[in-house]
């Protein structure tokens, strides 16, 4: 299972994005992939700009990608993780839901990389020394 962080999404979504491709080798995959509601929301902002969410939601689908329903005591995970990362809020979201599946986490973000990993999270990049 892995656990789709929005830079992966916007890299696929974005033509000419330097992680394009390794969007793409990310999302290919066998394994269930699965993304957080903020991390949705995250990643529609700018298909919404260019009113093309529903195009954005198809690929969603059809990339067959489910929804993480949160359990009811996530705010209090997320806040413990945000108050000793100091990630932004969409990254904890991400981190929190891939230690409750015990999920590999796909992101280009280094500093949500750096603190999955020092949490004993798996992380996915195409190529690791790619990560930004």
């Amino acid at each position: 299972m892995i656990v789709v962080d929005a830079s992966v999404l916007i890299a696929w979504w974005t033509p000419g994005d330097q992680h394009a491709d390794l969007a793409a080798e990310i999302l290919d995959t066998e394994e269930d992939l699965i993304l957080h509601p903020v991390t949705l929301a995250e990643t529609l902002v700018w298909p919404v700009r260019e009113g093309r969410e529903d195009e954005a939601v198809r690929d969603i689908v059809r990339l067959g990608i489910d929804r993480h329903v949160p359990l009811l005591d996530e705010p209090l995970d997320v806040a413990r993780l945000r108050g000793t990362t100091k990630l932004r809020l969409p990254g904890t979201y991400v981190l929190a839901t891939s230690i409750e599946l015990d999920a590999t986490l796909a992101t280009f973000d280094r500093r949500l990389a750096d603190a999955a990993r020092e949490r004993g999270v798996a992380v996915v990049v195409a190529q690791q020394d790619r990560v930004d």
